[in-house]
């Protein structure tokens, strides 16, 4: 589903597209590392956006083309050196709250943001100058949008089928559990170190 939900907001929402520029937030999230792997599948660079710099040398392996912390950095002036300041047509975000601001000032002319969650509750500072005069959207995306059309399923389950065949897609597992242990992973999910999924396997007893 982490692919689905990366394509909805990257292919079949914003049109990714060789050359872009795409900015991912919360990238060490698993659907943060699909979206990485199908802007780069898609010919444009993924620029990774994490809190700090702990997991930077991750992401770059998982594929990022760059790295911007967050909370280290100031993503805007980083934003227009990495594009010789034009800025990143594509934002991907699932935030929200007051870091939206710095998204929508890091943007480029007639970008797109794609937002499919509110991380963060803060109310967001927009600034109306930029979006007016940089001709920007602002979107909103669930993934029940793309799963609830059959013709936009199809083609999302074409495109992801396609990627994992040829290995351009590679679902990423941090940290497995066995059931018994529920509570640690819980532990360890709300740690917030992991990048990728954490699964619990659940074992059968022989003859149930």
């Amino acid at each position: 589903m982490q692919f689905v939900t990366a394509y909805g907001g990257l292919v079949s929402v914003a049109g990714v597209r060789p050359g872009d520029t795409v900015l991912i937030s919360a990238a060490s999230s698993s659907v943060g590392l699909a979206a990485i792997q199908i802007a780069r599948k898609a010919g444009a660079r993924a620029v990774a956006l994490t809190r700090t710099n702990a997991k930077r040398r991750q992401l770059l392996d998982a594929g990022a083309d760059e790295v911007i912390a967050t909370a280290e950095e100031d993503v805007p002036a980083r934003v227009r050196e990495l594009t010789d300041g034009v800025g990143a047509r594509v934002i991907f975000d699932p935030v929200g709250g007051t870091a939206l601001a710095d998204l929508v000032t890091a943007a480029a002319q007639g970008a797109i943001v794609v937002l499919y969650g509110v991380l963060d509750r803060t109310p967001t500072p927009l600034n109306v100058d930029e979006l007016l005069f940089k001709h920007l959207t602002i979107r909103g995306l669930r993934l029940f949008e793309i799963t609830a059309d059959d013709q936009r399923r199809a083609e999302a389950v074409a495109f992801v089928t396609d990627g994992l065949a040829k290995g351009e897609l590679t679902p990423t597992v941090d940290k497995t559990f066995p059931l018994e242990d529920i509570a640690e992973a819980h532990r360890y999910l709300e740690a917030g170190g992991q990048v990728g999924k954490i699964v619990v396997t659940v074992g059968h007893n022989a003859g149930s």
